[in-house]
């Protein structure tokens, strides 16, 4: 009871989750503000999703709607996420669990997509490929700690 009273907060390497969860929010709208901006205001849109136009393919409306559905409902998740956990709220490790695993997911798939669209091209380019290894590391590290970490059990109770 001692050595749980002694684990529970904010503390030790939930620092770096915590620092993460700020950041993922930021990074992800740093990173989409730029590129869907430049897609509308410089008529990448246009010629993308209208028949006829040079670079014209089917499927480039429903990739790119939904991409921009995904990124904006992950912008919003990593924000809830951040409040559960520094309300220390119990559902925060499924969360964060699904979220990161999601995000993963959604990387390896968008590419995928795009391949089929641009078959062509490298469907992990240096951009991509660095995405996915952010992601499989985060994985790979923050779910176990979540699953086995006694911090972690001792903090998110509410």
């Amino acid at each position: 009871m001692a050595d749980e009273k002694k684990l529970e907060g904010l503390g030790g390497w939930l620092i770096l989750v915590g620092i993460g969860i700020i950041a993922s929010p930021l990074r992800l709208l740093s990173q989409i503000i730029p590129i869907y901006s430049d897609m509308f205001s410089k008529g990448y849109w246009d010629l993308l999703t209208t028949p006829g136009s040079s670079a014209y393919h089917a499927l480039w409306a429903p990739i790119l709607s939904l991409e921009i559905f995904i990124n904006v409902a992950l912008v919003i998740t990593w924000i809830w996420v951040a409040i559960l956990f520094f309300r220390k709220k119990r559902q925060f490790p499924t969360w964060y669990i699904s979220t990161l695993i999601f995000t993963l997911a959604f990387i390896v798939l968008d590419a995928i997509a795009i391949k089929m669209v641009l078959p062509e091209e490298t469907m992990f380019d240096a951009e991509t490929t660095k995405e996915v290894l952010r992601s499989l590391v985060a994985v790979v590290i923050w779910v176990p700690y979540m699953l086995r970490s006694k911090r972690v059990h001792a903090t998110f109770v509410r």
